[in-house]
């Protein structure tokens, strides 16, 4: 049977066809049949080397010195590759690091002053006028600006990164740091690490922990009792499983706001409880990031691994769900702008974080188009590893919307 993505959203919610989810990279991409399809052009086979080697152009990231006034108390030899697997490399990522590391209560004040910066920045490139003169000297203001721009940019994605480490770390979870297997630890040091999955289930309300765990029984299938049993998967089909559950979580939680307001106020839509809609409405509905990136609204679903995961079929431990219903009874339009993820700072935020956490995989495209991964590192991890890891990615999802709120309300990025 065929190996697929994980769902994005409408697996959980019970839609029956499935439908391509397209993106930048190869862990957030799939092409028809095929896992990944990389926008590359004029060659008929393409190898990416490991991390590491000096033709790949991003990797994990290295963290750099800090030069940062702290108190004394501060652990100058710490790093916040024992917290986040993902390394912050500018300026204000290192400045939040070290914080997140020595006074992690700081981190709302610090960020509050980072972005007042920000803002004060960016008003004075506005007030600048652009120079009379033509040619080279226009060219080089306009490149510069293009610069700041970049560097403001940069340091907005390892703001709200650090927010939503900061998160983590206020509701005494861990993040799984960067997987790397080892003989005697083939699941990466996933398996080695103690279970949390009652602290993540109480960061979501009931109604959305309703519908995870219908993602999980989508991902898991029959297995997803037994947390002992092992599967065999290469790192990519982790990565884009764990990917793919990010956006997931991102959706649920804006949807999940809605509904609890609308809950409060009693103007919830009579389908909600009635339990009767059209499910097949939502297949197909395209959605963009803010940054023009184009995904869909439901990808292929991992129910078939060949490596064992989710023997039990696509609507396999599907369980009626108020909030499902009330995502269902959206019109396209309205399902559409709740699964749009709405910046470009969202986007690479998702992107870095799974590429922190798996690597870059080794991949080669065939002259037929398809991907070839068999050279990518396989792990084996128990189905309660996998549980593990897609619980974090949806909390990762939901703590990404709100971060990504808190920073729009005191300094607009948004675009739609």
């Amino acid at each position: 049977m065929e190996a697929a993505t994980a769902t994005f959203i409408g697996s959980s919610i019970g839609i029956s066809r499935p439908a391509k989810f397209v993106a930048r990279l190869g862990f957030l991409a799939t092409n028809g049949q095929d896992f990944v399809r990389f926008p590359i052009k004029h060659y008929s086979s393409v190898s990416f080397s490991k991390p590491g080697h000096r033709r790949v152009a991003y990797g994990l990231r290295r963290c750099m010195e800090v030069r940062a006034s702290l108190s004394s108390s501060s652990d100058s030899s710490g790093s916040i590759a024992s917290i986040a697997p993902l390394q912050l490399e500018s300026p204000i990522g290192q400045f939040l690091s070290q914080i997140l590391i020595s006074h992690p209560h700081l981190v709302p004040a610090a960020v509050e002053q980072q972005l007042e910066q920000l803002q004060t920045d960016r008003d004075s490139e506005k007030q600048k006028e652009e120079p009379s003169a033509t040619g080279t000297d226009l060219v080089l203001y306009r490149r510069i600006a293009e610069v700041k721009a970049n560097e403001r940019r940069k340091a907005l994605e390892e703001i709200l990164y650090a927010l939503v480490v900061q998160k983590f770390m206020d509701a005494n979870v861990s993040l799984i740091p960067t997987m790397a297997s080892s003989s005697t630890d083939p699941s990466g040091g996933v398996d080695a690490r103690p279970s949390q999955d009652e602290k993540l289930e109480l960061l979501h309300s009931p109604e959305a922990y309703e519908m995870i765990q219908n993602h999980l029984a989508l991902i898991l299938g029959n297995q997803m009792g037994d947390s002992t049993a092992v599967a065999q998967i290469n790192k990519l089909r982790a990565g884009q499983v764990y990917a793919a559950s990010v956006m997931y979580g991102y959706f649920l939680k804006r949807a999940d706001q809605r509904f609890q307001l609308e809950k409060t106020m009693k103007i919830l839509p009579n389908a909600v409880d009635e339990g009767e809609t059209n499910i097949h409405k939502a297949a197909g509905q395209d959605v963009k990031a803010g940054g023009g990136v184009s995904y869909h609204a439901v990808s292929s679903h991992p129910e078939a691994f060949s490596d064992g995961i989710s023997p039990g079929g696509f609507r396999h431990g599907l369980k009626a769900s108020r909030l499902r219903n009330y995502v269902m009874s959206f019109d396209g339009e309205t399902l559409h702008r709740h699964a749009t993820i709405r910046s470009k700072e969202a986007v690479s935020i998702i992107e870095k974080q799974t590429e922190a956490l798996f690597g870059r995989p080794e991949i080669v495209i065939t002259p037929q188009g398809t991907i070839d991964s068999s050279e990518d590192e396989l792990v084996k991890i128990s189905f309660g590893g996998l549980k593990r890891l897609v619980l974090e990615a949806v909390t990762f999802g939901s703590f990404l919307w709100d971060v990504e709120s808190y920073v729009e309300s005191r300094y607009h990025f948004v675009l739609n």
